[in-house]
């Protein structure tokens, strides 16, 4: 392989021989020794747990948000990316649209998809307790396009609603 760094990249194909698994195999990242030298938005701390640098990520970026009590972020996108969030702790409510006019809320065990290019906000809806979260996207490198907006002071709630489960006040 004549790669000029560390981690072989098998992309779509499996590996064509043999392949030290040992070096090129499992990492566990211990939550102690996350990365914050990574993209950030004003109001929330990042810290990369898994991407390109670290641990040689060709299809994901991973890490986690804390956001303190009663604070937000700047609204923003992730360009082409798309994003999930797991909240592990606290009350979360995103806001977004062109004018941040829709809002939902998510608490723990709640996962939060966001689709490429949504101009979106992280609020902690708590006042006492930091927001924290688990994000997950679908590169290897994180994406953080900062926007200036201007918001509606009252948004829409919107409630998700699959084919299989029915809106909350339809029971």
């Amino acid at each position: 392989m004549s790669q000029d760094h560390e981690h072989p990249h098998y992309k779509d194909a499996p590996p064509a021989g043999p392949v030290d698994w040992r070096e090129h195999g499992v990492k566990v990242i211990k939550g102690d020794q996350l990365d914050s030298n990574t993209a950030q938005t004003p109001g929330m701390n990042r810290a990369a747990a898994i991407n390109a640098a670290r641990v040689g990520a060709q299809k994901i970026w991973a890490g986690t948000v804390t956001i303190h009590p009663n604070a937000k972020t700047g609204a923003h996108h992730h360009g082409a990316l798309e994003s999930v969030i797991y909240v592990v702790r606290g009350q979360a409510r995103m806001r977004w649209g062109e004018h941040l006019e829709f809002t939902a809320e998510a608490g723990p065990g709640d996962f939060i998809f966001v689709p490429p290019y949504v101009p979106h906000q992280e609020i902690n809806a708590s006042t006492d307790e930091p927001l924290e979260c688990v994000l997950v996207r679908s590169d290897n490198e994180a994406v953080v396009v900062n926007l200036n907006i201007d918001a509606v002071e009252q948004p829409e709630t919107v409630f998700w609603v699959d084919p299989i489960h029915k809106h909350p006040h339809d029971h």
